[in-house]
Parts: structure tokens; sequence; C-alpha cells
């Protein structure tokens, strides 16, 4: 018997059944307008199964705020976000970024006070950034990065020691302390030199895991410096203790603004376009991303976030074995500051949405400033 047939035979029944009993009741309005009202439903429900709409039905599925929870992939969690830290050379600083809403560059004496709520809170994980003031700090070659003394060496042993379970992650780039402004060393036409500049940034990287980063994350760009730092580790036995997160997706553009009001790390002339990736390029991104799986990458990053959900998505399809993260960088941050406060939406709304459409994209770990906010937000 075909489908049709039976729902045709089970509808007979149904009206049979109904008809006898209207029979033995007839004289009860009642009974007649409870068996008309059946049959309807009948009616209705049988034609709904034989036009096949019943997959069209969505709003039963999240009518329920758990049950809309249940639709998402990936819920955003307390473990998924590392807070940025700008770390000064400072005696005793904490300077409010003015481009950058709520943040602060802080020198290492401020830096405990600061966090210790917001590990109560749940925090799990900062980024450092260094940033040296004092003059004659800067020069060419950015000597001052992986100073004993600085600003990144020096907040890793302190953090380690006063917040045993927070995880630190370290950038590692030579533009906050050379006197150009350029991630890595140049030749004397002021192109980059690629040789040398990643025989640093490795030693940088080495020196920051030495003094206890739980993470390296160089964010310079030059061609080969993830396999150059792999392999380092390899040799001075700390590979299985340290994880290498690469910059591996790094657009050049104009939101990093406020992150170089921060960091002091502006180009003294030209731009970073030469070894920052192409906004359009989404292919190189795609090699460039390949290439640093090929070379021991652990955690694959895009950066900025939001205007390259793309970029995430691939990176998520070709590293469908490793985390992926993404930086909600300066601008991006900045700009949702400004939305909010000219009145164009809800800044709590608007933080979300754009996180969670990071989530949605394929990342599982955000770098993103409204970590402190988040942390009272979410429950876990």
């Amino acid at each position: 018997m075909s489908f049709s047939s039976l729902v045709s035979d089970l509808a007979f029944r149904d009206n049979d059944q109904d008809e006898r009993k209207s029979t033995i009741s007839r004289s009860s309005p009642l009974s007649r307008g409870a068996s008309y009202a059946r049959s309807q439903a009948s009616t209705t429900a049988t034609s709904v199964s034989i036009s096949g709409d019943i997959s069209s039905q969505l709003h039963g599925g999240y009518c329920h705020p758990l049950a809309r929870s249940w639709q998402a992939e990936r819920q955003l969690t307390k473990s998924m976000l590392i807070y940025p830290l700008f770390v000064s050379d400072s005696s005793s600083e904490e300077f409010l970024i003015p481009s950058l809403p709520n943040q602060h560059r802080r020198s290492i004496n401020k830096l405990v006070p600061h966090l210790e709520p917001l590990v109560r809170k749940g925090l799990r994980s900062v980024i450092l950034f260094g940033v040296p003031l004092q003059a004659g700090t800067k020069d060419a070659l950015g000597t001052a990065a992986d100073d004993p003394k600085g600003p990144v060496i020096s907040a890793i042993r302190l953090l380690r020691a006063k917040f045993p379970s927070l995880f630190i992650v370290a950038d590692v780039c030579l533009c906050e302390y050379t006197s150009h402004g350029h991630c890595g060393i140049l030749r004397d036409d002021g192109s980059l030199n690629n040789e040398l500049s990643v025989d640093r940034i490795s030693d940088v990287a080495m020196a920051y895991a030495e003094a206890g980063a739980h993470c390296v994350a160089p964010s310079d760009m030059n061609d080969g410096r993830i396999r150059a730092i792999k392999l380092k580790m390899i040799e001075a036995g700390i590979a299985h203790r340290v994880v290498l997160m690469s910059y591996a997706a790094k657009f050049s553009g104009c939101l990093y603004g406020p992150f170089r009001d921060a960091a002091g790390s502006c180009p003294a002339f030209g731009d970073r376009r030469c070894y920052q990736l192409p906004p359009g390029g989404r292919g190189l991104a795609r090699r460039a991303i390949r290439r640093d799986i090929d070379e021991g990458a652990d955690v694959i990053m895009v950066k900025p976030a939001s205007a390259y959900l793309d970029i995430i998505s691939d990176a998520k399809e070709i590293g469908r074995d490793l985390p992926i993260s993404a930086y909600q960088v300066s601008g991006e941050f900045a700009m949702i500051h400004a939305g909010a406060k000219a009145g164009v939406f809800d800044l709590q709304d608007m933080m979300l949405e754009s996180l969670n459409g990071i989530l949605r994209a394929g990342a599982s770990i955000i770098v993103s400033y409204y970590t402190p906010e988040l942390l009272d937000i979410l429950s876990t």
C-alpha cells in the first residue's frame, strides 16, 4: 500500500468512527463540536503530511533560550578568550590609550593589581606585547626584544609566579623594538631581509619560551619563521612544552591604528604591505596557512577577524585538526565602541554578535579586548 493510500484509508476510518460516535450522541451540540474539531485537525495534519511541509516548521526548535543555545556549533566560554596586555618598561605607568576605549598600557608593577580580580572571575589566558619607552632602547636590530630585564620577559616571570594557572602567550615581533618600526631587519634599500629577520625572531621566541611562556606567537610574517622556531625548540628540548601559535594569515590594512598608538610600533617610513597579506589575497592566505602547518605550527591565527570570516573558515577547513584562533583587533574593537556611542546599536549586543560570528566561522580561540567584560557576562 502506498503512503498516500494509507493516509486516505486512515482518514476514512477516522471519519467512519466520528460518524458512529455522532450517531450515538447526535443530540449533544458539544459532541458535534468536538467531532468537527477533531476532523479538522486530522485534515490539517494530513494535508501537511501529504504536501511535505513538515521540514519548514523551524520555530519549535529554537523557542526556548536553552534550545537556541543548542543551535550553535560552538558556545563562547571563558577558556576561549585571550586578553591582550600592553606592558611598558616605565617604572610606574597606567596610561589610558585614547584611541582604544578602556584599555591601558601598564608598567610591570601595575599588572598584578589589574589581573587579580580578572583571574578570580575566570581569566584563563593573556597575550603580552612589550612597549619600550625608555630613551635609547630602540635600534635597527631590535636588540631589546629579548632583554632579560625587558618588559616581556619580566612580565612572563612575574605572572608565572603570581598566577600559576594563567596561560601566558608572548607575541613575538620586532616592530616595537626597532628604530624603523618594521617587523624585522632591513636591507640598505629599506626592504625586509627575510633570512636575518627569521634568525632574530626565532632567537626572541626562544628567549620568551625559556623565560616560561606557555605559548610563543610570532606575528612578524617573515617567510619560514615557524620552521626556524620549531627547530630551535626541538634542539633545546622544549618543543614538548611550548605551544607555537602562528599568525599565519595576518592581513595589512587600516584596522591596526589604535594598537600602534598603544605599542608605539608605527613604521617610520613605508608600510608593511610587502610582508603582511593583501586584503584580497584569499589564495595567498590559504597557502600561508598550509605552509605554517607544514612547518610545525600548533595553532593557526587569522588577523583581523570580522572582515576575514571567510579566511577563518578556510583555516578551519585546511587545519581541521588544529585549533584556530582569531584576533579581534584594535580597530574592530574601536569601531564597535564608536557605533554604540553614536546610538547605532547596543554595545553588549554588538560585542556578542561579532564574537559569535567569529566562532561560527570556525575559530575556537579569540584574542579580544572585550575579555574583562565577557568575564562578567559568561557563566563558564
